[in-house]
């Protein structure tokens, strides 16, 4: 496996992996399937996107998107990481996550943080063992399919936050 950064031209791929893990209903409240150009907008120079290939073919990614619009919250980004579902259990989540925290402490980001359904524990195991603390839980957080669900928020201090704590 490689990792590298994401191109435009990896929209199509993460769509896929993207569109799969809201089909599955187990990592997002998204429940409409995106459009390649839907996902070439994430690209929007701020916010680093990583891919994980195997064989040429993208199999995972992990991306940033904005947090907040105030601006002293201007470092601190929201991540999501998806993996492929034939490729699943092979580490790629975790190369993933490990280019995208390297990646956005070189883009100036001082936190990553993130909701995870309480009950998706793969998730959970990959964010604890790439350094993320599980900071609470937002019960009934919104619905999906008509069904409250609750999320763990997680956070990883990057860069100079992790130096002043």
């Amino acid at each position: 496996m490689h990792v590298r950064a994401a191109t435009l031209d990896d929209a199509v791929a993460i769509c896929r992996i993207y569109n799969a893990g809201i089909a599955e209903r187990n990592a997002t409240f998204e429940t409409r399937l995106r459009s390649p150009a839907e996902v070439a907008q994430w690209f929007d120079g701020r916010h680093p996107i990583v891919v994980v290939e195997e064989t040429g073919a993208v199999i995972a990614f992990a991306a940033t998107s904005s947090y907040r619009p105030r601006e002293c919250y201007a470092g601190i980004a929201e991540f999501s990481v998806y993996v492929d579902p034939d490729a699943r259990g092979r580490k790629a989540g975790r190369l993933a996550m490990a280019a995208l925290l390297a990646a956005a402490e070189q883009a100036g980001f001082w936190k990553l943080v993130s909701r995870v359904f309480v009950e998706n524990s793969t998730s959970r195991r990959l964010l604890a063992a790439v350094g993320f603390r599980e900071v609470g839980v937002y019960e009934h957080h919104a619905q999906l399919d008509g069904v409250w669900r609750d999320v763990v928020i997680v956070e990883r201090l990057l860069g100079r936050a992790v130096a002043s704590s």
